[in-house]
């Protein structure tokens, strides 16, 4: 089963893990990949918002435009 999770207009499809007890999420609609896992509900929030900021961040970083979560661009 999958669940769809939203951070700054940024959404994720997530799944559990049940053998290894970890949820592993991705966002979508994004050119490059970004990934992030947890063990518990609160650490998956707080995974995928680390990995949404630390996309925006490096985006900044390289000067590039962050690729656009409500325009797929």
């Amino acid at each position: 089963m999958q669940t769809i999770m939203t951070y700054k207009g940024y959404e994720a499809a997530v799944e559990y893990d049940k053998d290894a007890e970890t949820f592993h999420g991705e966002v979508a609609n994004v050119r490059d990949v970004i990934t992030f896992q947890a063990r518990s509900v609160s650490e998956l929030n707080e995974a995928f918002a680390e990995s949404v900021e630390d996309y925006l961040a490096f985006c900044k970083e390289r000067g590039e435009a962050a690729h656009s979560a409500d325009r797929g661009t």
